[in-house]
């Protein structure tokens, strides 16, 4: 059966609604394992007349340009970020929206540059934080997205998945958790007994305690017998590997607006027939490059979770979290409607992946100068891509 899918976007506003399907071919997990770019115009005649009759709004946001609002967002991202974030059609159309991204200095204090209206950030370091926290506390009217201590909650698996597991959310179509895990950070030849004393089925999908950004902490592996697990490099957290049909639900936020995404995974493990495999690396299978676009599925394994439960799943954590931009990797367990498990969590995604982020970025920026979304209430501040199983 040819199912029409959708890459649906849950909002207050409107649904975005793509199509997808392509055929996909049966494969072992050691198969699996082993612009046109617009053209923007920079300014509008009008917007240059305008800057002429009020060049102070250079230095002010609260002045208008017409009848938009100019908003300046400094950003403090790696070039990586920056190539795969400030896509030129995002650039083209704020600038048509009033919005102007200012690159930060690092090198230079931050109190000396600006004015700035919204910070946006995405570096690592004690350094960093720091300046980020002393700059916050000196200038409260300015937006940092996000708070960095908040950050760090999702920078450690360990504590990464903890609001999840103390949700309930049994009465929203649906039930969410979190896969078993347990945490290593002692002597690898220790790992089998702590496996067996904590009552973790195998196999058990392997990742690096840390989430620091580089290539280490994206190497993950997915471990079959008890004998293979003393060849682990701790610290780790080992997470039982649940059988979700090859295929994984991305779901971005962006202050109040949630969009999913399907995207291809590890495929179904017969642990009957996995006796021997040892430990497997494995890519990152829920790339762009994996989306489930054009894909052929069973309606059962392609539905998309419901929208009330990603509502509420969305709306809790960005209270108990504290942070406006992040994504979740949900799967549903395979052979079940509604059991649905969090898998990572991760901050300032890779947006320039989900179709359509220019136009829900820019809007959101726009909405935290209208006072929607300057403040979480009750939010609790608790401290790139991913790769996901």
């Amino acid at each position: 059966m040819r199912l029409e899918g959708e890459t649906v976007m849950v909002t207050s506003r409107v649904p975005v609604v793509g199509d997808w399907g392509r055929s996909i071919k049966k494969e072992s997990v050691q198969e699996v394992l082993l612009r046109r770019e617009d053209d923007w115009e920079s300014a509008s005649d009008r917007e240059q007349r305008m800057l002429q009759m009020c060049p102070s709004s250079k230095t002010s946001s609260n002045h208008l340009v017409g009848a938009q609002q100019k908003l300046v967002v400094g950003y403090a991202l790696t070039s990586k970020k920056v190539k795969s974030f400030l896509q030129p059609k995002l650039e083209g159309l704020a600038r048509k929206k009033g919005i102007t991204f200012v690159a930060i200095d690092r090198n230079k204090p931050l109190d000396e540059q600006g004015p700035f209206d919204v910070v946006l950030h995405k570096l690592s370091g004690k350094d960093w934080r720091q300046i980020l926290e002393d700059y916050r506390k000196e200038h409260p009217e300015v937006i940092v997205l996000d708070p960095p201590d908040a950050i760090q909650h999702l920078y450690n698996r360990q504590s990464m998945l903890q609001d999840v597991a103390a949700l309930d959310l049994c009465d929203h179509e649906g039930k969410v958790g979190v896969p078993k895990q347990l945490v290593i950070t002692g002597d690898p030849a220790s790992i089998p007994n702590a496996v067996s004393k904590a009552g973790l089925k195998l196999p058990l999908v392997a990742k690096p305690l840390m989430v620091d950004g580089t290539a280490k902490s994206h190497a993950l592996s997915l471990a079959y017998d008890q004998f293979s697990l003393s060849e682990l490099d701790p610290p780790l957290v080992l997470q039982e590997f649940v059988n979700h049909g090859g295929v994984l639900f991305k779901v971005y936020i962006v202050g109040d607006t949630i969009k999913v995404v399907r995207r291809f995974s590890l495929p179904d493990v017969d642990v009957s027939e996995s006796s021997g495999y040892g430990v497997i690396p494995f890519p990152r299978v829920s790339s762009a490059a994996a989306s489930a676009d054009d894909a052929d599925l069973d309606p059962c394994i392609a539905e998309l979770p419901p929208v009330s439960l990603l509502n509420k799943l969305a709306t809790e954590l960005r209270q108990r979290l504290g942070l406006r931009l992040f994504n979740l990797d949900i799967i549903r367990e395979h052979g079940t409607k509604d059991n649905y498990y969090v898998i990572d969590i991760n901050y300032f995604p890779g947006y320039g992946k989900m179709p359509g982020y220019e136009f829900i970025f820019t809007d959101f920026l726009l909405s935290l100068t209208r006072g929607k979304q300057h403040k979480l209430p009750g939010a609790a501040i608790c401290s790139v891509d991913s790769i996901n199983c």
